[in-house]
């Protein structure tokens, strides 16, 4: 498997913990690219990453949007 070169930009916000795993919504730089919206589960202990999703701007803008409607 190919390294992947990531960088945490900006920590947001914890979303919830569960154990030595927290799942964040961050800016993550992937491989030298601009930095996204990040959402996936993390264990910095042990330099561990799980699946997640990457927003840009106009995606995470139509999803707050979304969200400010139903919530």
């Amino acid at each position: 498997m190919a390294n992947i070169k990531y960088e945490i930009v900006e920590k947001i916000a914890v979303l919830s913990e569960k154990g030595d795993w927290t799942k964040e919504l961050n800016k993550v730089s992937w491989n030298d690219r601009p930095a996204k919206f990040d959402i996936r589960d993390w264990n910095h202990e042990e330099e561990r990453m799980g699946k997640g999703t990457t927003l840009t701007d106009e995606e995470a803008l139509v999803l707050k949007e979304a969200l400010d409607k139903i919530l």
